[in-house]
């Protein structure tokens, strides 16, 4: 294990996990065996290898003890461990840009990847109502951000389920949401997306008490996401991820399909457009 640090213009969390994979099999060590006295899974060893997961200062002391890498994790994991993103986000932030295919149901706001600017700048200026112009728009930058992951036409793979509520929350901002509705259904029409809405009609679902985020990788273990009001927990429990998989399996089976889906967001569109006009 080299002693220097890492190189801060490359992917921290990237090379930071190729050098956790480099140590571990050189200490002949399993995933498993590793994460054994850290009280982790081997599940979240392949996630920290792999980048997909965040390395904390304590657990990268005990990495280097373990392992007897001469403090080299916990002089790094800093720089891997930045975020732009809340505390109770950032993880999955950064999860979901490595993310093949990601799954999510919305129960209440359009999901940060599909946001327009002024949908996001809305949100925000809704949640934090005292807040200066540059810290919205800080946040709306980031957000924003995000959806670059979508300028590849093919990956990751993203299926969104959103409750109707989501289509129906309009207010005073009718144009506002015209734009996203509309954003949504040309992203569906360039088969970049494939988006679902779950009908009030639908009535009591699997998924009443709260949004879900599904993300599968590559080279890693699947990870589910789950977010109130200000909290987020990030899963990587094989049985977890399965029950929340199933959960989600529940949703698209119960919302309309694909075609009738994009027909409703393209009609509840218009008819904000005709509002604003009328």
């Amino acid at each position: 294990m080299a002693s220097k640090n890492l190189d801060p213009s490359s992917s921290p969390r990237a090379l930071l996990g190729s050098e956790l994979r480099v140590a571990r099999e050189r200490a002949g060590k399993s995933q498993a065996e590793l994460g054994e006295p850290l009280f982790v899974s081997g599940s979240f060893i392949g996630q920290l290898e792999a980048g997909t997961r965040r390395m904390h200062l304590d657990l990268a002391r005990q990495i280097d003890e373990i392992l007897d890498t001469g403090g080299f994790f916990a002089r790094n994991c800093g720089a891997a461990a930045k975020s732009k993103y809340p505390d109770h986000f950032a993880a999955a932030a950064e999860a979901e840009a490595l993310a093949k295919a990601i799954r999510e149901y919305a129960p209440l706001i359009i999901p940060g990847l599909l946001q327009t600017e002024a949908y996001a700048r809305e949100v925000f200026r809704a949640g934090h109502p005292t807040a200066p112009d540059e810290t919205i728009d800080e946040l709306v930058t980031n957000r924003l951000a995000r959806a670059a992951l979508l300028s590849d036409p093919t990956t990751p793979l993203l299926w969104c389920v959103l409750d109707e509520a989501v289509l129906r929350r309009a207010g005073d901002t009718k144009a506002v949401m015209a734009e996203a509705l509309r954003h949504i259904a040309g992203l569906i029409r360039a088969r970049r997306i494939i988006v679902q809405v779950l009908p009030f009609s639908a009535g009591f679902h699997a998924a009443m008490e709260g949004s879900l985020k599904l993300m599968s990788f590559e080279d890693a273990p699947s990870l589910a996401y789950v977010q109130g009001m200000g909290t987020g927990q990030l899963f990587d429990d094989p049985a977890t991820v399965t029950h929340h998989s199933l959960t989600y399996d529940l949703l698209t089976a119960n919302a309309l399909s694909p075609r009738k889906s994009l027909a409703l967001i393209e009609s509840v569109a218009e008819d904000y457009e005709h509002d604003e006009h009328a």
